[in-house]
């Protein structure tokens, strides 16, 4: 079982991954993977959140995490992705990979005869998505009928798993940037299909009624060549006390770190009492453990 974006998941195996993580966090079970597991962290781009957490999970579990990077890989000297997967599978128990290229992880993935995680690519991050729901949820109670905004460069990777994902496990998306702005095509799409999706250019009228506020950098990985223009253009579309006061009362703030202050969220917001940045961000850890012990468990099951 692959993990290469959050449609590959139904309802029903978020619910039994949140399940698992409840009793992880609770001390309820004492759920290990086998003995000596091992976790590949193939990662061409940058990370500290996702990779710490990974490697944090697995030893938490009682495996080990091998980090790998293009540069210091053979990946640098011309191995291809497909021999590159299939060594990795002989090795390791679990292959997480970021890469910007969506379509480089889907080639890896064919190749590997062990679960593949998508760590982040420039479609999708899922599992930042479910550490995402996981954290409204434990917050907000349940995600039916709830109003989340996506606020910024409503086009960009985290947003789509989250739209997705939420979507799908019942509450209303408002998509919320400039003029001209879309979301992904296919990712919307899915999000319709799963409940309501909306989009919006003014950010009051997003934000009205809106139970969760969630934002994120304006200038993604990949996107730095165009980073003065991409501040220029979402500036107006700034996480502080005026955003705040259109949504609802008792409206909670996410972002998915790192946080670029004054510029996506002021300070004032991102450490004010609305904010669960940080129970959001610890959440990583335990959906990642969550989600290997899933897969374990799915595979498993097919012997």
């Amino acid at each position: 079982m692959n993990l290469l974006g959050i449609d590959d998941l139904d309802k029903q195996d978020i619910k039994r991954i949140f399940k698992i993580a409840d009793g992880l966090i609770s001390g309820r079970e004492k759920l290990m993977l086998k003995e000596h597991s091992t976790i590949a962290l193939l990662f061409t781009e940058p990370s500290t959140r996702t990779r710490v957490s990974f490697e944090v999970a697995i030893a938490q579990l009682g495996g080990h995490a091998i980090y790998i990077d293009n540069k210091t890989s053979q990946l640098s000297r011309g191995e291809s992705l497909s021999d590159t997967s299939r060594m990795l599978s002989q090795y390791c128990d679990f292959i997480a990979v970021r890469t910007l290229q969506h379509d480089a992880l889907e080639e890896f993935a064919a190749s590997a005869s062990v679960p593949v995680i998508n760590a982040l690519t420039s479609k999708e991050h899922p599992t930042q998505a479910l550490a995402d729901i996981y954290t409204i949820i434990k917050t907000k109670g349940d995600l039916k009928g709830l109003r989340i905004a996506l606020v910024g460069d409503i086009s960009q990777n985290t947003f789509n798993s989250l739209m997705i994902g939420a979507s799908k496990m019942g509450a209303e998306i408002a998509l919320i940037g400039p003029a001209g702005s879309r979301p992904d095509e296919h990712s919307y799409g899915l999000a319709c299909t799963y409940g309501d999706a909306y989009v919006y250019n003014d950010i009051e009228e997003g934000l009205t009624e809106a139970d969760v506020i969630y934002t994120d950098t304006f200038v993604s990985m990949g996107d730095e060549a165009d980073a003065a223009i991409r501040r220029r253009k979402f500036a107006p579309y700034q996480i502080n006390a005026k955003a705040l006061s259109s949504a609802k009362q008792d409206a909670i703030v996410m972002h998915p770190l790192p946080a670029h202050r004054g510029e996506e969220i002021t300070d004032e917001i991102i450490d004010g009492k609305h904010s669960v940045v940080w129970a959001q961000a610890q959440n990583k850890l335990h959906l990642e453990k969550a989600i290997m012990l899933y897969i374990s468990e799915q595979t498993e099951s097919k012997y």
